[in-house]
């Protein structure tokens, strides 16, 4: 079944934002926005649950991870892409930051690939699901790492952050109870998401050796 998204507020979107979202990042947020639009009449990219609130839950939550994310930036991996929820959100926000985005649903990879094109923003596709070993395409090296609303396995875990940089980090969405995590991962800051009493964004940061 088909379902339409409401319509676009660049200035709803900004409140949602805990920091400063310039003309370009709107600009491409709101491509995004169309082009998500457009397919999920015949995908259902975003279901009928969370509709009407498309920008508190899918924007904003996405959104809400940027004080966790690094200034310096430059290489980032998000799993389980999706609709573009947060990868393709914070390519959005970080524009020097190339994001790949990782989507084992060939129709979903479609999407973010025209998505990302739509929007201008530098991001890669790739139609693979991350598993040990880590597939081809991911980068050898990496600044950040998302992953919402999906399980990581330890060892999975594991292999990510053996390419992470000295300062890079991995983010989480996820509920209360933490993940199990490898023993070169060690939780490190938590952020509340806006609007949830249990939702919670989690970093993860490499232990020094």
């Amino acid at each position: 079944m088909p379902f339409a998204l409401p319509p676009f507020s660049r200035d709803a979107l900004a409140k949602l934002s805990p920091e400063p979202l310039d003309d370009r990042a709107l600009d491409a947020l709101h491509a995004h926005y169309q082009e998500l639009s457009a397919w999920n009449r015949r995908l259902s990219l975003i279901g009928p649950g969370t509709l009407n609130e498309v920008l508190e839950r899918h924007y904003g939550e996405s959104l809400a991870a940027l004080p966790l994310v690094q200034e310096d930036a430059r290489t980032g991996l998000d799993i389980g892409s999706g609709a573009g929820f947060p990868g393709l959100v914070l390519a959005a926000a970080r524009p020097d930051m190339e994001m790949t985005l990782v989507e084992a649903r060939e129709k979903k990879w479609a999407f973010l690939s025209a998505a990302a094109r739509k929007a201008s923003l530098p991001c890669r596709c790739l139609n693979v699901r991350v598993a040990v070993p880590l597939p081809a395409g991911v980068p050898a090296s990496l600044d950040l790492v998302t992953a919402r609303a999906l399980k990581l396995d330890p060892d999975v875990l594991g292999a990510l952050a053996g390419r992470l940089g000295p300062d890079g980090r991995i983010l989480l969405w996820l509920g209360e109870e933490d993940p199990a995590l490898p023993a070169t991962l060690a939780p490190g800051r938590s952020v509340k998401i806006p609007g949830s009493q249990r939702r919670r964004i989690l970093e993860l940061r490499r232990m020094e050796s």
